[in-house]
């Protein structure tokens, strides 16, 4: 009997997948370890394997395509054995022997979808033929439909929509918020933005299906121009920034702490050698410092170690430590659980062990979420003062800024030292600014006197 391969649960945070890459077609003999295909999670990227040996009959999706996991993703079988019929065999079979059980709910699921491939059936409108999530997307981005289908019998689905995005300037939130409307080919917005203005104004409006009205481009032509469409892991990263933005009333709050113990501290861990070694921290960094305090200052500060969702804001007692990483695929956030409890070597062992998984892309996916509170650094490369965007459902997130010789009033003369700037973005929503402010002055004394705090545990 056929082999239905389902999306495997990739972490029990991650709820669904996208199909980065198909590395086999319809028709290939495979073995059980073949890799079928790669997939993404929001946060990391990983390989499929066959899991059983044949002729791979039937790939369910494309690539690019975000699926459920549990959901069927390919057949495998025996050459000209019928995929259709497997995969009802499937759903009946696992009817009779448990209709409970989530991976045959998921595969009937998966039944019903193919049903559509080869009758397919008219969908919410009267007249109009669209997939589920052609209908979400073109709800979200306004755009007026019908545009051109590509799926079976005309059918509209997700990708005709994306291409008629693609064929449409960007709008602002209040344009989208006005409903679908045709659009001018131009907008008077930040990088050529339609706004709400705009759409008022009335004119050189996009057509229904989408294609701009041309109007002659005021730019030159002179020079290459590179489109990349916005997909897997960057455009995850970028509905969660947009969410982040839309969901919260974020407020940021800037401030400098007196880095030369930070600078000492570090300068005697380098020099100790072996000694330091022994203890596990000869690679101790002025990061690593700066997480220690931060995760030793938020306790005392609960209502910053929070998350809001909703009309509810949770307190943690626990600090589980969020550090953005920068990789090649985008930023990553690994989560350095407990960080209150544990030592400066722990800490710095911990951030560094999650960063390399991290750029190597082979981090646990439950290393990459439940995370309380986050902490940004951009100081490496001479970053003064920034906005960083709440890791939402977050409360709030510390940037980490460079070090700066700064001029500091010492009675009966001003001296010029080394200073460390921190930029705290807070939700206005959940934490009022001069509460926020406590933290970050507290924060900073503790970074200013981090010799004192390791003394303290």
């Amino acid at each position: 009997m056929a082999h239905i391969l389902i999306m495997p649960r990739q972490g029990n945070t991650v709820e669904s997948c996208i199909i980065t890459d198909w590395k086999v077609h319809e028709g290939d003999a495979v073995t059980a370890e073949t890799t079928i295909c790669e997939v993404e999670t929001d946060k990391a990227s990983f390989e499929v394997p066959a899991g059983a040996a044949g002729t791979v009959l039937k790939l369910l999706h494309a690539s690019g395509d975000d699926v459920p996991v549990l959901q069927p993703i390919a057949v495998i079988g025996a050459a000209g054995e019928d995929w259709q019929g497997a995969v009802k065999g499937n759903g009946e079979q696992g009817k009779g022997a448990n209709e409970s059980s989530p991976t045959v709910k998921q595969a009937d699921e998966g039944q019903k979808q193919q049903a559509a491939v080869t009758a397919p059936q008219p969908l919410v409108s009267d007249t109009l033929s669209i997939s589920p999530r052609a209908r979400k997307l073109a709800e979200k981005e306004a755009l007026p439909l019908p545009v051109p289908g590509t799926g079976p019998g005309g059918r509209i689905i997700e990708r005709d929509i994306t291409a008629a995005l693609q064929n449409r300037p960007p709008l602002t939130v209040a344009a989208r918020a006005a409903g679908p409307r045709a659009v001018p080919a131009v907008g008077s917005g930040i990088g050529g933005r339609v706004t709400a203005a705009d759409i008022a104004a009335g004119a050189a409006f996009t057509s229904p299906a989408g294609s701009p009205v041309q109007s002659p481009s005021p730019f030159s032509e002179e020079g290459a121009i590179t489109e990349t469409p916005v997909r897997g892991i960057r455009k995850i990263i970028a509905d969660r920034m947009f969410t982040s933005l839309a969901e919260t009333a974020q407020f940021t709050l800037n401030a400098s702490a007196p880095a030369l113990k930070l600078q000492e501290l570090r300068a005697r861990i380098k020099a100790g050698g072996e000694f330091a070694d022994t203890f596990g921290l000869s690679k101790i960094s002025i990061n690593d410092l700066v997480l220690f305090a931060v995760a030793r200052t938020l306790p005392r500060f609960p209502f910053m170690n929070a998350l809001k969702t909703g009309d509810t804001i949770r307190t943690f007692e626990r600090v589980h430590l969020a550090v953005a990483v920068d990789t090649p695929k985008g930023l990553m956030v690994p989560v350095i659980r407990n960080a209150n409890l544990l030592s400066l070597a722990r800490i710095s062992s911990e951030a560094k062990r999650l960063a390399a998984a991290c750029q190597g892309g082979t981090a646990n996916p439950d290393e990459l979420s439940g995370s309380t509170f986050t902490v940004t650094n951009l100081g490496s490369l001479g970053v003064s003062s920034f906005t960083p965007v709440i890791n939402y459902p977050e409360v709030a997130i510390l940037g980490v800024c460079n070090i700066e010789i700064k001029p500091v009033a010492m009675s009966p003369e001003v001296r010029f030292e080394p200073q460390i700037g921190f930029s705290l973005t807070i939700n206005h929503q959940a934490v009022d600014g001069a509460p926020a402010a406590r933290f970050l002055k507290a924060l900073c004394e503790a970074v200013g006197n981090i010799d004192l705090l390791l003394a303290a545990g």
